[in-house]
């Protein structure tokens, strides 16, 4: 069996505006196992971004657990949550927040430096990686020079660049044309599915969500079956 990635257990996050508690997620549960893609399906303002945010560890919950390979990570102190999302967890959003100033090359090497790889083993990773998400002629430019779909397909390599063991994506394709974004999604769960690596994609499209492994939506603050 498949060792269970990210596991979220009685979540809560309310947020206060002008003095009334607006409860977000009311006690979420999930559980991913490595290689499997969940779709996360819910409504603009239903709180996916803000379970993404709490599964990748960039924001904490006001109650229960966040498991990242069975280490309850909600509540560690801020350098050990840094040290650990750097580690083991990949992100790819709706916009692809390149840098602009460096070339694609570049943009899927400096993560790697930063986790302390050599820059030639980053350079050799990130020019396999952009290989193969057909980008290997693109590799010099900046991102001024690519199109939509090859700006978001640098996104998704940099954001498995450091062999995460768990991609979150929120919107992923949600920035481009239909005809692009279903080229450039088809070869984002092809990259997931080669590395094994847990992914959890949010997405309002449902022809998108039923191509993953199992749809989850989020309900009055819970993660239902989708």
């Amino acid at each position: 069996m498949s060792s269970v990635a990210l596991r979220l257990a009685g979540i809560t996050r309310t947020f206060q505006s002008g003095g009334t508690a607006l409860p977000v997620l009311r006690g979420a549960d999930l559980a991913i196992a490595s290689g499997e893609i969940v779709a996360l399906v819910a409504p603009s303002g239903a709180g996916k971004s803000t379970l993404l945010h709490i599964a990748g560890l960039l924001e904490k919950p006001d109650g229960g657990a966040v498991e990242i390979d069975g280490r309850n990570a909600a509540q560690l102190p801020d350098a050990e949550r840094t040290a650990l999302r750097r580690r083991t967890i990949g992100f790819v959003y709706q916009f692809h927040h390149l840098l602009p100033e460096f070339s694609a090359l570049e943009n899927v090497v400096i993560p790697q430096m930063i986790a302390g790889i050599a820059r030639r083993q980053a350079e050799e990773r990130a020019r396999a990686l952009l290989a193969d998400f057909g980008l290997a002629a693109r590799a010099s430019h900046r991102p001024a020079r690519l199109s939509g779909g090859e700006q978001q397909r640098v996104a998704i390599a940099r954001a498995l660049a450091n062999a995460p063991r768990l991609l979150l994506a929120d919107e992923p394709t949600g920035n481009l044309d239909l005809a692009t974004a279903d080229r450039v999604f088809a070869e984002l769960l092809a990259a997931v599915r080669n590395q094994g690596v847990a992914a959890l994609i949010a997405t309002h499209n449902p022809e998108l969500a039923q191509r993953m492994d199992r749809v989850v939506r989020l309900h009055e603050g819970h993660i239902v079956p989708g």
